[in-house]
């Protein structure tokens, strides 16, 4: 690993194709590790499977994100503490130093209601995890915008250690990116790389199809001295082969790769309108 920021793929982006498809595709693009998206895939909750697959292709993983998904639920167990658990064992197993973690669900009320102490708990019991929390976005319903997250989709208002910059979730909350990133300010520690325009829904674009700063962010971790990782994760669900998949994660990595090179490498940006 050389001392650049850590570009990953994420095993969601390589929907519907299994969790062991995205090591395939990380080692074939270039990517230099995989974020497990822990879900209904089998291999994905399986520690000796994961670490098979990242001997098999030369790709560690890098991060685990916990299974917080409304499909997610019931993986390992309906208890969100025994979920997060289980996703920091897998963590520290994987020498993944990361875990991604969604605010409670509204419905989660002994969760919710805990949150803060019982993920300080969690992390005494794995000093050397980050639990990096992610920002989440209003949903529209019926014409009206829902919160399904306690206190609500915003981490930084309730303020903790570490978080996930997830730009397509800026996108759906109609927020800028950049901005999203100076109220983390040095908490963040991880990012989600994808785009959106703003439709008030999640649509994890490739980055540069939609109208979210991701060229800028990219530049100003590069400039900061970001020492977190990046993990794209993008919809490519709807493409119509595996070569367009291939095509847009290989877009992707090359977009990440030339907007968090050194600023002296860099060709000039053109200022945004």
């Amino acid at each position: 690993m050389t001392s650049r920021v850590p570009v990953l793929l994420s095993s969601s982006s390589v929907f519907p194709e299994p969790t062991a498809a995205a090591f395939e595709m990380a080692a074939t693009v270039g990517y230099d590790g995989v974020e497990v998206m822990v879900w209904t895939d089998a291999v994905s909750q399986d520690a000796g499977a994961l670490e098979g697959l990242a001997r098999h292709y030369g790709v560690p993983v890098l991060s685990v994100h916990a299974p917080c998904l409304l499909v997610t639920q019931r993986v390992w167990s309906p208890d969100p503490w025994e979920r997060l658990s289980r996703a920091a064992q897998l963590a520290e197993t994987l020498g993944a130093p990361t875990v991604v973690v969604h605010p409670p669900f509204t419905w989660q009320r002994d969760y919710a209601r805990n949150f803060a102490a019982g993920l300080a708990k969690v992390q005494a019991r794995h000093p050397d995890t980050t639990f990096a929390i992610e920002n989440m976005y209003p949903v529209r319903m019926a014409g009206r915008n829902f919160v399904p997250y306690v206190p609500g989709w915003d981490p930084t208002e309730t303020g903790y250690d570490a978080y996930t910059l997830d730009i397509s979730h800026c996108a759906a909350a109609r927020m800028d990116s950049l901005e999203m990133a100076a109220r983390m300010g040095s908490g963040l520690k991880h990012v989600h790389l994808g785009d959106g325009t703003g439709e008030g829904r999640d649509e994890h674009l490739v980055p540069g199809r939609g109208n979210q700063p991701c060229a800028e962010l990219l530049r100003s971790l590069s400039s900061s001295g970001f020492r977190g990782s990046v993990a794209l994760e993008v919809s490519t669900r709807k493409v119509t082969s595996r070569d367009v998949r291939v095509q847009d994660l290989r877009e992707s990595l090359e977009f990440a790769r030339r907007h968090l090179a050194p600023a002296e490498s860099q060709t000039p940006a053109v200022t945004r309108a």
